[in-house]
């Protein structure tokens, strides 16, 4: 893996601060300064790729259509989040030369040479834009199954990214970090659903609902009653228990790697202590964890996580 050079094509200044901005928002560390730079500038690259896919898909692009502009479309197409997201996926297949010449996204022409030196395919790209058309079509979520499907989708190319881009990718790890990965997902959803419902889109599974007797209604109270917060806690268990099926990941790699995990593990892991602090009240903002959290959940982690090799 080669360290990136000044010649490399960046995305403009104003991407690049939103994605900054909106990455120290995360549970998790996405490009902590110990990593070799190299690293760094895949992941910070992933990272931007994956946040402007979900601000297509969330209509949360900046006023004045410039990302329309840019992907060749007419600025009042920013509005039409299907349309902007195949006009991003034809950008996206000129980053793999599947489309004639370079991408006209500056954050995908930042992209390429990352996808170049390390070797990395289309199938986890596509994925994020899939999950992103599906949130388009899709607003309620039957079972747990077809939540676990959306994460496929959403969540778990995000992982397999990170082990590409490393070079550390095999069968058990990349089914340890697609554990993890949907376990940050669902605490995600369970974080913002709030934000969610203002969206129109819920992602508590109906059978789980009806389970526990709460109705769409139930959500928009400015705080969660008892069959919420029941809910809620059971939610969270399933995500602790995926946090827990992934963990060994941790222990499968070594050096700066195993500290980047454990951040992913770790922040995953307080933001259910946060939740559970709360008292699984979800509905009057996000509950979020405190800096000294995270660095005591990844310190645990750290300790526990069994080595292998």
């Amino acid at each position: 893996m080669t360290p990136g050079h000044d010649s490399r094509p960046r995305s403009d200044t104003a991407h690049a601060r939103a994605t900054l901005g909106k990455a120290r928002t995360e549970n998790f560390p996405v490009a902590p300064a110990f990593l070799p730079r190299a690293w760094r500038e895949g992941l910070t690259a992933v990272y931007g790729y994956a946040r402007l896919v979900d601000d297509i898909g969330d209509g949360d692009l900046a006023p004045g259509g410039r990302d329309a502009e840019l992907l060749g479309l007419d600025p009042a197409a920013a509005d039409d989040r299907l349309l902007m997201l195949d006009a991003f996926e034809t950008d996206l297949k000129r980053v793999f030369g599947a489309a004639d010449g370079p991408p006209r996204h500056p954050l995908l022409l930042a992209l390429r040479p990352v996808v170049r030196d390390h070797g990395l395919t289309p199938e986890p790209f596509l994925g994020l834009i899939e999950a992103n058309r599906q949130d388009q079509r899709v607003t309620r979520y039957a079972t747990y199954g077809d939540l676990l499907a959306y994460c496929e989708l959403s969540a778990n190319p995000v992982g397999r990214l990170v082990l590409s881009l490393t070079g550390t990718a095999t069968p058990e790890r990349i089914r340890r970090s697609d554990a993890v990965c949907t376990a940050l997902q669902i605490v995600e959803h369970l974080q913002d659903v709030a934000e969610d419902l203002g969206r129109d889109r819920i992602y508590l599974p109906a059978e789980d609902m009806r389970r526990f007797h709460v109705a769409e209604t139930d959500l928009k109270a400015p705080s969660a009653g008892a069959s919420v917060r029941a809910l809620v806690a059971f939610e969270s268990a399933r995500a602790r228990e995926l946090l827990n099926e992934g963990t060994p990941l941790v222990g499968s790699v070594h050096g700066r790697l195993r500290l980047l995990l454990a951040g992913f593990v770790g922040g995953g892991r307080a933001a259910l202590r946060a939740v559970t602090d709360a008292g699984f009240d979800v509905l009057p903002g996000p509950p979020k964890p405190t800096k000294t959290g995270l660095l005591r959940e990844v310190a645990a982690v750290l300790r526990t996580a069994p080595r292998k090799g």
